[in-house]
């Protein structure tokens, strides 16, 4: 694999709802052109990809996970020469763009569903699994606790139960066809040949059912999957594909092979232990998960995150943890969701920005990429009156006009309503405000980025805990042959005091002042409550 192909090892993703980001045409939908209007923003971030939530057609039960037509855009985000100029403006500013694929199931609006519904004779209706009984496949959980009884649904046409691992309006697509595997094949080229960069593949683990097993990580998916990455090396070699597994990581490695299934992969427990360890002020949980945390192959990476358009998962934690996130970050019922926090990122923490900034250097300190959620750079608000997960979608704050400069037009209706009272206004927090703003968050992050991204070494695998018994403090060594890197996060809110023995450091702060990066540290540094110092070996 030559260097070009391992774009994805060092990038930073972003990841846009594009419903909600930019409207270009006033209809009080975000699209493809709003995007367009963006790319300058989302480039000057530090940004190398974005992530776009699916924009395929759609009824829109799911936020567009329930694909309706995989060959079409929804009319409401533009046209496929919308996309092919996004693309292409996109690569011109050297950065890349991965779509969201939903590969376990459909929409039950989907035609292959409704023609295989009707007649039992369709080819359609083995693209699905049937079942006379409900009886089969009993050792499968059910996701969505709050709203699904079984994983298995009535057709009344059909007369038969159909197998759902999500909402009953997303019937399984059967993976025993060959047929469906060819489908599936066919949309990834679809797409590819338009110039995108590689997919986020949706629901994984979920493709393939057994008898007797739990339906998860079966040898069988992993068949298909190989099948997958075997097209993308063959006829899109620059392009790669992303799992998204909400498993744990010893589970996750079958996912990413010999380097010959998914070339990323979300680290989900790391997650919720970043929020636990600033939360108690004690780094043993994150400690212990990243030590258990397996290699992986060379050219493969982990991606990181603290938030994205789902509720934050506290599924791989004990229950005992789950109640003290909950007790911590989601003290409200209404603020629960499944195994999970319906809240975005600054609202978690209170909207202490600099507590926030500390949750990114841990991020960012962490071996693998990072993706940012759009508006969490700005540190947006949530609407937790919404339903399901949209609370954590509501428009992007750009100004402090009309709609929060979502929108060119005034249209009756926005997609949803921005966030428009308390300390998240978009009057008190848009881009505008902090672009001009010299110490703002927006210009923080940025600077926090761009420092990590001038040091490759963030981005390998290798990691050396530094003073773990020291549970206050979060200290993590980075290094290469070239250079040392010694991350330092105070977790608690009093100050702490590090010792660093004979060896002299230079300050790597993300500073907005170029001076602070003179400053020589040994001997030991204290840290003020809920801060973080990075240090360069001299």
């Amino acid at each position: 694999m030559n260097d070009l192909t391992k774009w994805y090892k060092e990038a930073i993703f972003y990841e846009i709802d594009p419903r909600t980001y930019f409207d270009s045409n006033g209809d009080g939908i975000g699209d493809l052109q709003g995007i367009l209007q963006k790319l300058d923003y989302i480039k000057s971030l530090g940004t190398d990809c974005i992530w776009l939530l699916p924009i395929f057609s759609s009824p829109m039960k799911d936020g567009g996970y329930d694909i309706e037509d995989y060959y079409a855009i929804h009319p409401d985000l533009g046209t496929i020469e919308d996309l092919k100029e996004l693309i292409n403006a996109i690569h011109q500013r050297g950065m890349r763009l991965i779509l969201d694929l939903v590969v376990n199931h459909t929409s039950d609006q989907c035609e292959w569903f409704q023609k295989g519904e009707a007649d039992k004779d369709s080819p359609y209706h083995d693209y699905y699994v049937w079942s006379d009984s409900d009886e089969k496949y009993k050792d499968t959980r059910i996701i969505f606790l709050d709203t699904e009884k079984s994983n298995w649904a009535w057709s009344e046409k059909a007369q038969q139960y159909y197998w759902h691992r999500f909402f009953s309006s997303q019937p399984d697509l059967n993976y025993d066809n060959p047929a469906v595997r060819e489908e599936m094949k066919m949309i990834m080229r679809f797409w590819l040949d338009m110039g995108i960069d590689g997919f986020r593949a949706d629901a994984v683990p979920y493709l393939i059912e057994r008898e007797g097993t739990n339906c998860e990580n079966l040898p069988e998916t992993h068949v298909y999957l190989k099948e997958m990455r075997q097209l993308i090396d063959a006829e899109y070699p620059d392009c790669i594909l992303l799992a998204e597994a909400n498993q744990w990581p010893r589970d996750l490695m079958p996912y990413l092979a010999k380097g010959d299934e998914f070339h990323m992969a979300f680290n989900f427990p790391v997650m919720p232990r970043i929020y636990k360890s600033v939360g108690v002020g004690d780094n043993s949980s994150l400690i212990e998960t990243l030590k258990d945390t397996p290699g992986i192959p060379d050219d493969c990476q982990w991606c990181t995150f603290l938030r994205n358009h789902d509720e934050l998962t506290v599924e791989m934690v004990t229950e005992e943890d789950r109640k003290l996130l909950w007790d911590i970050y989601a003290p409200e019922k209404r603020m629960h969701l499944n195994l999970g926090i319906r809240r975005r990122l600054a609202p978690l923490i209170g909207g202490d920005m600099h507590k926030v900034e500390l949750l990114y250097a841990i991020l960012f300190s962490l071996p693998g990429v990072s993706i940012i959620y759009y508006g969490d750079e700005i540190g947006m608000g949530d609407n937790i009156w919404l339903e399901d997960r949209d609370g954590v979608r509501t428009p992007m704050q750009w100004s402090n006009g009309a709609h929060a400069g979502f929108t060119i037009g005034n249209p009756k209706k926005l997609y949803r309503p921005v966030i428009d009272e308390g300390e998240y206004d978009f009057k008190k927090i848009n881009v505008a405000q902090q672009i001009e703003e010299k110490g703002s968050f927006l210009n923080r992050l940025k600077a926090l980025v761009h420092m990590r991204k001038a040091h490759p070494l963030f981005t390998s695998q290798g990691f050396t805990i530094v003073n773990a018994w020291q549970r206050e403090v979060f200290a993590i060594q980075r290094s290469n042959d070239s250079e040392t890197i010694l991350c330092l996060h105070n977790l608690t809110d009093e100050q702490q005091t590090v010792a660093l023995g004979k060896t002299t450091y230079n300050h790597l702060h993300a500073s907005i002042d170029p001076m602070e990066q003179e400053i020589q540290y040994s001997s030991e540094v204290t840290l003020p409550p809920f801060s973080y110092l990075w240090l360069i070996r001299i």
